[in-house]
């Protein structure tokens, strides 16, 4: 932006109208409140001396998605599946639902990750249960229960599965728990159904409760473990791995003497300990 720039307020809110002129009755009432002129230095200034708010953003973010009315963010699905499991790089997770969500929360596989694709990893495969009308109409827990078979036919080396609840599993009842306990006694291996069904939350960050309280219940041991406690215990669940942003902090760890660091300990405590999910991350 050049520095000669004048913020005309005027012309602003002249130009809001133009836009919202194009809009329907309904929808430009609601767009309006999106759309704000911010305030001269000056006038801030001005303001901020008088005790007043110089500009007042309407837009807020913890209510009910508005298609429309650039209010759409990422649903308790989104959350759960590409936020906190994820990152989750040895373990199978499906989408559970129609093939739409799958597709749209592909976006995970900007994480980065060591191993072997198909092999022994698995962040950037879409797995979906591919719910049609008649899955529906029947339910599908029979279905979640030949994916799993499926999955463990074709990548023996998983350390487990994830059931990613899309909005119709809750509608229909599907009873993913039950499928979850069965397939754990049969093939032995960590099996999580998430009810992180879509329309539970107005944004992703129910999601990532959901998803975290699913890990809490469904994977750590629920025996006692005695350990010698410390301020500064830590248990890592997964790096989310952007673009690989978490390998320097892995490089810079091994070139650091972490003997007396509190975070060495931890980690090393972490490692040593049984209570530590079975997924890994990096």
């Amino acid at each position: 932006m050049s520095a000669e720039y004048e913020n005309d307020g005027a012309f602003n809110e002249k130009l809001i109208e133009e836009v919202l002129a194009a809009y329907p009755e309904k929808s430009a009432k609601r767009r309006r409140k999106h759309l704000i002129v911010a305030k001269a230095a000056g006038e801030e200034e001005a303001a901020a001396e008088d005790g007043k708010v110089a500009s007042e953003c309407e837009v807020k973010s913890n209510i009910k998605s508005i298609p429309g009315v650039m209010t759409i963010r990422g649903c308790a699905y989104a959350g759960s599946k590409g936020v906190v499991w994820g990152p989750v790089k040895d373990m199978v997770h499906v989408s559970h639902g129609p093939v739409g969500c799958g597709q749209y929360s592909w976006s995970q596989r900007r994480n980065y990750y060591i191993g072997t694709t198909g092999i022994d990893t698995f962040v950037t495969m879409q797995f979906t249960s591919d719910f049609k009308e008649k899955d529906i109409v029947f339910g599908g827990d029979k279905k979640l229960d030949k994916v799993i078979d499926e999955i463990e036919a074709l990548f023996p080396l998983n350390h487990g599965v994830t059931i990613q609840s899309e909005c119709p599993i809750g509608l229909i009842g599907d009873d993913i728990e039950a499928v979850a306990k069965r397939k754990n006694k049969e093939i032995g291996k960590t099996i999580v159904p998430v009810r992180c069904e879509g329309f539970r939350g107005v944004s992703q960050s129910l999601g990532h409760h959901i998803a975290n309280d699913s890990i809490r219940d469904w994977v750590f041991d629920k025996k006692e473990i005695e350990h010698d406690a410390s301020p500064y215990d830590v248990n890592v669940i997964g790096d989310y791995n952007i673009g690989g942003d978490a390998w320097p902090h892995a490089s810079c760890s091994k070139k650091w003497d972490c003997a007396s660091s509190a975070i060495g300990r931890a980690m090393r405590r972490w490692r040593r300990s049984s209570v530590r999910p079975r997924p890994n991350s990096i």
